[in-house]
């Protein structure tokens, strides 16, 4: 091989590595998350929300019970959410301080 072939090779591995890196999810890089059910808004969840919806963005209502979302870990019960798929719609209530 030829020092231009090579360095062509090492060039378009460099850019794969790099790609590959882009495209890790959000989340492993952002530390530790929990999937928190009846927190998302409208279209707003991270992924499946139950019957009729397949992905991110699809559930059909605010706080949709079986739609989740990654918060960081701990935070979900603090903010009103559940760490398991609930019932109805409704808005999370937050936990009081002491």
């Amino acid at each position: 091989m030829t020092v231009s072939v090579l360095k062509i090779a090492a060039a378009a591995a460099a850019l794969s590595a790099a790609a590959a890196i882009a495209t890790a999810p959000a989340t492993a890089a952002a530390g530790a998350k929990e999937k928190c059910y009846g927190v998302a808004l409208k279209a707003k969840n991270d992924c499946a929300a139950g019957p009729g919806t397949s992905c991110a963005g699809t559930s059909t209502t605010d706080y949709q019970g079986n739609a989740w979302k990654y918060v960081a870990k701990g935070e979900c019960v603090k903010m009103g959410g559940s760490l398991s798929a609930k019932e109805g719609n409704m808005a999370p209530k937050p936990m009081m301080k002491k």
